[in-house]
């Protein structure tokens, strides 16, 4: 087989979606997760009528058992996996500074990027150039939350604690796959007009989608175990 192919999570719209639209028009097979198997069909069927090779995958990262059928029928159809966008995420500041609500931001944004990277490894390994995406965002880089630039001195614990440890994992991941051809970088999409960045926000989805795209299809040189927006290196 020689199409690539990707697995975005959380692809049943925003950034997820777009995401999967622009590496499907680079001729990449496009695998959309989403927690609802009706919506993540909706999705590649939309992909579908814009001539992008789509299927629609149940995948809430949170659990085990939608990661496990998920591994099994990649391997099943496929034999490998070219690229995972761990782009699903959620943003729960609002509900407020709570244990529960820390813990719930940790489960989506940090332990199921993890557990379905882990469950997915051999399958990227078998890949010529395997590669990892992790969408954080400029509020989990520890070197800007004491700044107004970029939005980095908004409160919101829960979601910048989370995404200051998926960079974290980034950088551990790639440290570990050093020897192998499987290259792992976060990135920051920006602020976008997606239901998380609201109306308001300066950056198309499809612009925002950009930074992702570029990390999935890095060259060889590429780096790993970095944290990009717009191709630039973000401070940590």
């Amino acid at each position: 087989m020689e199409k690539k192919v990707a697995l975005i999570t959380g692809a049943y719209k925003g950034l997820g979606l777009e995401i999967a639209r622009q590496l499907g028009q680079q001729g990449i097979i496009v695998l959309l997760g989403a927690r609802s198997i009706e919506k993540a069909e909706v999705a590649a069927a939309e992909l579908r009528e814009e001539k992008i090779e789509a299927r629609g995958v149940e995948l809430d990262v949170t659990d085990s058992t939608h990661i496990s059928s998920a591994t099994e029928w990649i391997e099943s159809e496929y034999g490998r996996l070219d690229i995972l966008v761990n782009n699903a995420g959620i943003y729960l500041d609002h509900l407020g500074n709570t244990l529960d609500v820390m813990r719930s931001s940790f489960e989506v944004n940090v332990f199921g990027p993890q557990a379905l990277s882990e469950a997915l490894l051999p399958l990227l390994k078998a890949s010529p150039a395997g590669r990892i995406v992790n969408q954080s965002s400029i509020l989990g880089s520890l070197g800007t939350l004491l700044s107004d630039e970029m939005l980095g001195s908004a409160s919101a614990p829960a979601y910048t604690t989370s995404k200051a440890a998926l960079n974290a994992w980034t950088v551990q991941l790639s440290i570990r796959l050093k020897t192998t051809n499987v290259k792992v970088n976060a990135c920051h999409p920006g602020w976008v007009k997606t239901d998380m960045g609201g109306d308001g926000a300066p950056m198309e989805i499809s612009e925002g989608a950009e930074t992702a795209v570029w990390l999935a299809t890095l060259p060889a040189d590429g780096p790993t175990g970095g944290f990009f927006h717009k191709e630039e290196a973000l401070p940590w």
